[in-house]
C-alpha cells in the first residue's frame, strides 16, 4: 500500500471539499513546501488524529501469547508433515508474538531448533537453543535439547554443511544470488551532466561494453512493502507466508529464522545487528506508530525513515545550503552537483510541488501533518539523548524539548514524500513459487520493497533503454573474484552488505551518449501514446526517447499499423471470437468496449465481459498450479489443455497468458518426468517472453536458463549444448559473470561434453 489506506483517502478528500474556498484558495497558492506543511498542520485537528486512531486499531502490531500460541500449533502441523521450512516460519511467527522471556517464546524458539536441525542448519538451530534457554525453557524438557546440542555439534563436527541451500534461505538478487560488486559508486567512465531541459542526468565519457558495471548504490532508505502474499504455502495449504513474514525488515534478507523487535509484533530481522542498526536508525521512533504508518502507506513511512535517518542536524545544513539560492523552491541542487549517499543528494532532489493537484497536494501534506503530530504526542522527539543542556537543546544541537518548534521536521519529512512519487524505485526479486522438492524451478519476479537510492534517481527514462537493473539483499561473505570495475570512483562506501542495486549497460554506450534506463513503460510492452500519457500523469514530462521519437515521426505509418488488422497483435493480444482479428479498445458512449478491426467482421464485446472471460482463464491457471504443488500433475495438465482451448478461442499466441499456459504445461510435463515434451512447451513460452521483453531482456536469459535445465535432464544433448551460450551470455550482460546460474551451466556443459 504506497498511498494511505482508501478510508483515510477518503476523509482528507471530504475534509478538503468541505474547506472555506478561502482557505482553499490560500492553500493552492502556496509556493514553499515550509508553507504548505505550516498550512496543513493549523487545518489538522483531533478528529483526524482519532480516525487514525479507529483505522489502526485493525493493525494491531502489540504481542500476544494466544497469537503465538497458534503460530506454534500449525508449525507443529507442519513439522509432523515434515514441512520443515514452513514449521520453522510458523515458529518464526510465533516467536515475533510472544512477550519476552516468556514460557511461549521459549518454546518457540525450542522447536525452530528442531526444524532446523531437520533442514540441516545445525549452527542456527544451536543458537535458538541457546535463545530457548535464555528465555526460560521449562526444566523437565531442557534434556532434549541438550540432546539436540550434542547432536549439532557432532555433525558440525564432522564437517557436515551448514545452511544447505533451501528456497527459503537464499539471499536472492535479480538472479537468485552470488557475488556482487563491493564497492558503491559511479563508475569513472560516467560523468553528471545538466540541461534545463533534462536537468542533472548521467552521460558516458568514455565508451561501455555491454555488461560493465555503470553504478552500484545502497539505498539511502528502504520500506519493505507488507502483505506481499505471493511466494511459500505451508503444507497444510492454510497460510501463505507474505514478504513481512521471511524478510529482515532492515537487510531484505529471506531467512527461516527472523529475530522480533523486542517491542512490537510487526518489525523483525535477520539478526542482532539488523534489529540494533534499524532502531538506532528508526526503529525507536516507529515503534510506537507501528499501526499509525500501516495506516499512512508505505511512502508515507519511507519518508519518515529518510527524515528519521538524516536527523535534525543533517535536515538543518541542507536548508541552510538551500536558503537563498532561486532555485531553493523547485529542490536543484547547483548543475553537476552530487553528493553520492549524503543526505544532501536526497534533499536536493525534485519534489515537482507545483506539479502535483491541489487536492493531492492537501492529501500529503495533512497526512505528513497528522504523522507530525502522532509522533510528537507519543514520547519524547527524534534525536533525545541524555545529555541536555538549558532550553530544550542537547550539546550535539538537537531539540531535545517538544515545545520549542520543530516544524522543519514535518517539512522535512512532506518534501520527502513529494519526491517519492518520481524519485522512488520498486526493489524487485526473483521469488520462489513453486513447492520445495519441485523438480523444476518456479519463479517470478515480485516487488517487495519501496526504496529511495540518490544515484539511481540521476538516471533519466528511455522507453528503450541501454542499461538493466539487478538487485541485491543481505550480507555477502566474500567478493573475492568480483566483476566491478577498477574504475569505479574512489572513496565511496562498501556494498559489500545490505540492499543494493547494480546498474550494468545493456548494450555498449558510446561517448557522450546518455545513460538510460526504464522507469516501467516500455517500447516492446506499449505504444508510444500510452506510454507517453502514463509517463506524463506521473513523472510529470513528454518523452522524446528515441523509441517514441521515431514513433512519433512515422505517426502516420503508425496510425495505419494500429488500423490493420493484423499488425502487432501481441500489443493487445486479444481476438475477435467471430473472425480471430484483432481487437482495439474504443467507446461508444455507453462505456469502453473492443471492436474487431476487420472491417468485413466490426464484432464488438465490452471490456467487462472481456475482463471477466480472462479472470476466468487466470482462475483456472491458478488452480492447476495449486494442483502441481499438491504433487497431482496429472490432472494439473488435464486443466491446462481445456483452459488453453479455451484461451486460444480469445488470445493471440503472443499473449502474456497464453506465455503463462505454455509455462505451467511445460512445468506439469517436466514434473511427470516427460522432458521432452517439457521443452517444446516451454520453447512456446519462451518465444512469448521474446515477444514482449524482447531478445536481449533478462526475462529472455531466464526462461532459455529454464530451457537449459529441461534438455539437460531429458538428455538432448545436442539442443542444451545449442542454448547454452545464448543464456550465458545474456546472465553475463544482465547479472555478472558471477551469478549462481552461470555456474550450474558451466557444471551442465562439462557434463555434456564430458
Amino acid at each position: 500500500m504506497d498511498l494511505p489506506c482508501v478510508q483515510w483517502q477518503d476523509h482528507v478528500a471530504q475534509k478538503w471539499i468541505r474547506l472555506d474556498s478561502e482557505i482553499k484558495e490560500h492553500f493552492t497558492s502556496l509556493r514553499e513546501i515550509d508553507d504548505v506543511f505550516k498550512s496543513a498542520l493549523t487545518l489538522t485537528t483531533q478528529d483526524d488524529l482519532d480516525l487514525v486512531e479507529f483505522i489502526s486499531a485493525g493493525y494491531s502490531v502489540q504481542k500476544c501469547s494466544e497469537q503465538a500460541s497458534r503460530c506454534r500449533e500449525r508449525g507443529n502441523s507442519s513439522f509432523k508433515l515434515r514441512d520443515y521450512p514452513a514449521a520453522a516460519l510458523h515458529y518464526s511467527q510465533g516467536i515475533c508474538f510472544a512477550t519476552q522471556s516468556s514460557e511461549q517464546l521459549s518454546m518457540c524458539f525450542a522447536n525452530r531448533s528442531a526444524a532446523l536441525y531437520h533442514l540441516q542448519r545445525y549452527q542456527d538451530c544451536l543458537d535458538d537453543i541457546d535463545k530457548a534457554l535464555r528465555n526460560g525453557y521449562p526444566s523437565h524438557l531442557v534434556h532434549k535439547l541438550e540432546d539436540r546440542r550434542v547432536q549439532c555439534i557432532k555433525h558440525l563436527s564432522a564437517g557436515q554443511k551448514q545452511d544447505p541451500p533451501s528456497p527459503a534461505s537464499k539471499n536472492h538478487n535479480g538472479s537468485n544470488s552470488g557475488k556482487r560488486p563491493a564497492t558503491c559508486g559511479i563508475c569513472l567512465r560516467a560523468t553528471i551532466e545538466f540541461s534545463p531541459e533534462k536537468g542533472r542526468h548521467l552521460v558516458a565519457s568514455e565508451r561501455i561494453a555491454a555488461g560493465e558495471v555503470i553504478l552500484n548504490e545502497r539505498p539511502y532508505s528502504c520500506v519493505l512493502i507488507p502483505a506481499t502474499t505471493r511466494g511459500r504455502q505451508d503444507s497444510e495449504r492454510g497460510v501463505l507466508f507474505g514478504t513481512e513474514h521471511r524478510r529482515c525488515h532492515r537487510c531484505l534478507m529471506e531467512t527461516l529464522r527472523l529475530l522480533p523487535c523486542e517491542n512490537c509484533s510487526s518489525s523483525r530481522y535477520c539478526s542482532d545487528g539488523c534489529r540494533r542498526d534499524a532502531w538506532e536508525e528508526h526503529h525507536r521512533w516507529e515503534c510506537p506508530l507501528g499501526a499509525d504508518l500501516m495506516v499512512m502507506g508505505v511512502m508515507s513511512q519511507l519518508a519518515l525513515r529518510v527524515t528519521l535517518k538524516a536527523g535534525l542536524r543533517n535536515i538543518k545544513m541542507a536548508r541552510d545550503n538551500t536558503s537563498g539560492r532561486s532555485s531553493s523552491h523547485t529542490g536543484e541542487s547547483p548543475p553537476t552537483l552530487h553528493h553520492g549517499d549524503a543526505y544532501l543528494s536526497v534533499f536536493h532532489l525534485l519534489h515537482h510541488l507545483n506539479h502535483h493537484s491541489p487536492d493531492v497536494r492537501f492529501l500529503y501534506a495533512v497526512t505528513i501533518a497528522t504523522l507530525y503530530l502522532k509522533l510528537h504526542r507519543a514520547g519524547p522527539p527524534p534525536w533525545k539523548t541524555s545529555s541536555q543542556s538549558v532550553e530544550g537543546i542537547d550539546e550535539e544541537g538537537a531539540i531535545t524539548d517538544w515545545s520549542l518548534e520543530q516544524w522543519p521536521l514535518g517539512s522535512a519529512v512532506l518534501r520527502h514524500m513529494l519526491q517519492l512519487r518520481c524519485n522512488s524505485q520498486a526493489i524487485l526479486m526473483l521469488q520462489d513459487t513453486g513447492a520445495t522438492n519441485s523438480p523444476v524451478q518456479s519463479s517470478q519476479e515480485v516487488r517487495i520493497a519501496t526504496a529511495l537510492f540518490p544515484s539511481l534517481s540521476l538516471l533519466n527514462h528511455s522507453c528503450c533503454p541501454n542499461t538493466s537493473l539487478v538487485f541485491s539483499t543481505g550480507a555477502n561473505d566474500s567478493h573475492s573474484g568480483s566483476d566491478v570495475s577498477a574504475d569505479v570512483t574512489e572513496n565511496v562506501a562498501e556494498c559489500s552488505s545490505g540492499v543494493s542495486v547494480t546498474v550494468r549497460a545493456a548494450k555498449a554506450i558510446t561517448p557522450g551518449q546518455e545513460i538510460l534506463h526504464c522507469y516501467g513503460p516500455h517500447s516492446s510492452r506499449m505504444v508510444a501514446h500510452h506510454r507517453r500519457r502514463l509517463l506524463q500523469e506521473q513523472y510529470y514530462f513528454l518523452c522524446k526517447c528515441e523509441a517514441c521519437t521515431q514513433q512519433e515521426e512515422g505517426g502516420i505509418q503508425e496510425r495505419q499499423q494500429r488500423s490493420d488488422a493484423g499488425h502487432n497483435q501481441h500489443k493487445s493480444g486479444l481476438l475477435c471470437v467471430k473472425c480471430k482479428g484483432t481487437l482495439r479498445r474504443s467507446s461508444n458512449g455507453r462505456g469502453p468496449e473492443l471492436t474487431c478491426l476487420q472491417p468485413s467482421c466490426g464484432h464488438r464485446v465490452t471490456s467487462s465481459e472481456m475482463s471477466s472471460r480472462l479472470q476466468e482463464i487466470r482462475g483456472h491457471l491458478e488452480k492447476a498450479v495449486d494442483l502441481m504443488e499438491r504433487e497431482r500433475p496429472g490432472e494439473a495438465l488435464e486443466l491446462l489443455k481445456r483452459t488453453q482451448r479455451q484461451s486460444e478461442l480469445i488470445l493471440a499466441e503472443t499473449h502474456p497468458l497464453q506465455g503463462e499456459l505454455e509455462d505451467a504445461k511445460a512445468r506439469a510435463f517436466a514434473t511427470m518426468g516427460d522432458w521432452r515434451n517439457a521443452a517444446s512447451h516451454l520453447e512456446r513460452s519462451a518465444a512469448v517472453v521474446c515477444s514482449q521483453y524482447g531478445e536481449e531482456s533478462i526475462e529472455m536469459g531466464r526462461q532459455l536458463f529454464k530451457l537449459a535445465q529441461l534438455h539437460f535432464n531429458g538428455g538432448a544433448r545436442g539442443p542444451a549444448l545449442s542454448v547454452i551460450p545464448k543464456v550465458r551470455r545474456l546472465l553475463c550482460l544482465h547479472c555478472g559473470p558471477h551469478c549462481p546460474e552461470l555456474q550450474e551451466l558451466q557444471a551442465m556443459e562439462e557434463c555434456l561434453q564430458g
